[in-house]
Protein backbone atom coordinates (compact mmCIF):
# COMPACT_ATOMS: atom_id res chain seq x y z
CA UNK A 1 0.00 0.00 0.00
CA UNK A 2 1.54 3.56 -1.18
CA UNK A 3 1.14 6.40 1.15
CA UNK A 4 0.00 9.92 -0.11
CA UNK A 5 1.54 12.57 1.04
CA UNK A 6 -0.60 15.91 2.04
CA UNK A 7 0.43 18.98 3.08
CA UNK A 8 -0.83 21.02 6.23
CA UNK A 9 -4.37 21.50 6.11
CA UNK A 10 -6.03 24.45 5.16
CA UNK A 11 -8.56 26.37 7.37
CA UNK A 12 -12.41 26.17 7.00
CA UNK A 13 -13.44 28.45 3.63
CA UNK A 14 -9.78 28.81 2.80
CA UNK A 15 -9.90 26.77 -0.72
CA UNK A 16 -13.48 28.82 -1.30
CA UNK A 17 -11.54 32.02 -0.75
CA UNK A 18 -8.75 31.23 -3.14
CA UNK A 19 -11.34 29.63 -5.57
CA UNK A 20 -12.85 32.95 -5.63
CA UNK A 21 -10.06 34.86 -6.29
CA UNK A 22 -8.95 32.61 -8.79
CA UNK A 23 -12.45 33.79 -10.84
CA UNK A 24 -12.28 37.63 -9.67
CA UNK A 25 -9.17 37.93 -11.79
CA UNK A 26 -10.13 35.72 -14.37
CA UNK A 27 -11.47 38.01 -17.92
CA UNK A 28 -14.92 36.68 -17.67
CA UNK A 29 -16.47 32.83 -17.33
CA UNK A 30 -13.58 30.40 -16.28
CA UNK A 31 -13.92 26.94 -16.63
CA UNK A 32 -13.02 24.74 -13.42
CA UNK A 33 -9.80 23.50 -15.13
CA UNK A 34 -8.76 27.03 -15.47
CA UNK A 35 -9.18 27.39 -12.07
CA UNK A 36 -7.41 24.00 -10.80
CA UNK A 37 -4.60 25.11 -13.46
CA UNK A 38 -4.36 29.17 -11.48
CA UNK A 39 -4.07 27.47 -8.16
CA UNK A 40 -1.82 25.34 -8.99
CA UNK A 41 -0.76 23.19 -5.54
CA UNK A 42 -1.30 20.09 -6.50
CA UNK A 43 -5.09 20.50 -6.43
CA UNK A 44 -7.38 17.84 -7.64
CA UNK A 45 -10.21 18.80 -10.62
CA UNK A 46 -13.01 16.87 -8.66
CA UNK A 47 -11.82 19.13 -5.65
CA UNK A 48 -12.00 22.18 -7.68
CA UNK A 49 -15.58 20.60 -9.09
CA UNK A 50 -16.68 20.43 -5.56
CA UNK A 51 -15.54 23.77 -4.03
CA UNK A 52 -17.40 25.31 -7.22
CA UNK A 53 -20.46 23.65 -6.47
CA UNK A 54 -20.18 24.65 -2.87
CA UNK A 55 -20.03 27.94 -3.56
CA UNK A 56 -22.57 27.52 -6.04
CA UNK A 57 -24.93 26.34 -3.33
CA UNK A 58 -24.01 29.94 -1.28
CA UNK A 59 -25.03 32.15 -3.84
CA UNK A 60 -20.93 33.50 -4.15
CA UNK A 61 -20.49 31.85 -7.81
CA UNK A 62 -22.64 31.44 -11.15
CA UNK A 63 -22.41 29.38 -13.67
CA UNK A 64 -23.41 28.78 -17.18
CA UNK A 65 -23.11 25.88 -19.65
CA UNK A 66 -20.56 25.89 -22.13
CA UNK A 67 -20.43 22.72 -24.34
CA UNK A 68 -20.59 19.73 -22.41
CA UNK A 69 -19.09 21.76 -18.92
CA UNK A 70 -19.57 24.70 -17.23
CA UNK A 71 -18.27 28.34 -17.15
CA UNK A 72 -18.25 30.18 -13.54
CA UNK A 73 -18.49 33.60 -12.23
CA UNK A 74 -17.61 35.09 -9.46
CA UNK A 75 -20.96 36.47 -7.87
CA UNK A 76 -19.49 37.32 -4.10
CA UNK A 77 -16.14 38.74 -2.66
CA UNK A 78 -14.48 37.08 0.36
CA UNK A 79 -16.47 39.35 2.92
CA UNK A 80 -19.88 38.20 0.91
CA UNK A 81 -19.07 34.83 1.91
CA UNK A 82 -18.15 35.55 5.34
CA UNK A 83 -21.16 37.16 5.80
CA UNK A 84 -23.48 33.97 4.75
CA UNK A 85 -21.25 31.74 7.40
CA UNK A 86 -22.22 33.95 9.95
CA UNK A 87 -26.03 34.04 8.55
CA UNK A 88 -25.90 30.50 8.17
CA UNK A 89 -24.53 29.84 12.23
CA UNK A 90 -27.12 32.64 13.34
CA UNK A 91 -29.79 30.75 11.31
CA UNK A 92 -28.80 27.48 12.92
CA UNK A 93 -29.15 28.94 16.69
CA UNK A 94 -32.53 29.24 18.54
CA UNK A 95 -32.18 31.93 20.49
CA UNK A 96 -31.03 34.52 17.95
CA UNK A 97 -31.30 37.38 20.34
CA UNK A 98 -28.87 35.84 22.58
CA UNK A 99 -25.98 35.10 19.88
CA UNK A 100 -26.61 38.52 18.66
CA UNK A 101 -25.90 39.91 22.29
CA UNK A 102 -22.96 38.28 22.84
CA UNK A 103 -21.42 38.93 19.34
CA UNK A 104 -21.51 42.44 20.24
CA UNK A 105 -20.39 41.99 23.60
CA UNK A 106 -17.50 40.54 22.29
CA UNK A 107 -16.57 43.38 19.98
CA UNK A 108 -13.99 45.54 20.72
CA UNK A 109 -14.30 49.32 20.78
CA UNK A 110 -13.36 49.99 16.76
CA UNK A 111 -15.38 46.60 15.29
CA UNK A 112 -18.37 48.17 17.35
CA UNK A 113 -18.24 51.72 16.50
CA UNK A 114 -17.42 50.87 12.68
CA UNK A 115 -21.55 48.50 13.29
CA UNK A 116 -22.91 51.24 14.82
CA UNK A 117 -22.09 53.40 11.83
CA UNK A 118 -23.20 50.69 9.49
CA UNK A 119 -26.23 50.04 11.18
CA UNK A 120 -26.78 54.10 11.27
CA UNK A 121 -26.27 54.11 7.79
CA UNK A 122 -28.74 51.18 7.26
CA UNK A 123 -31.46 52.88 8.73
CA UNK A 124 -31.10 56.32 6.62
CA UNK A 125 -31.81 54.19 3.46
CA UNK A 126 -35.63 53.53 4.50
CA UNK A 127 -36.02 57.27 5.47
CA UNK A 128 -36.94 59.31 2.38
Amino acid sequence: MTERRRGPRRGQGELEALVLSALREADGPATAGWVQERLGGGLAYTTVITILTRLLAKGAVTRERTGRSFAWTSASDQAGLAAHRMRKVLDSESDREAVLASFVTGLGPDDERLLRELLGRSGDEGED
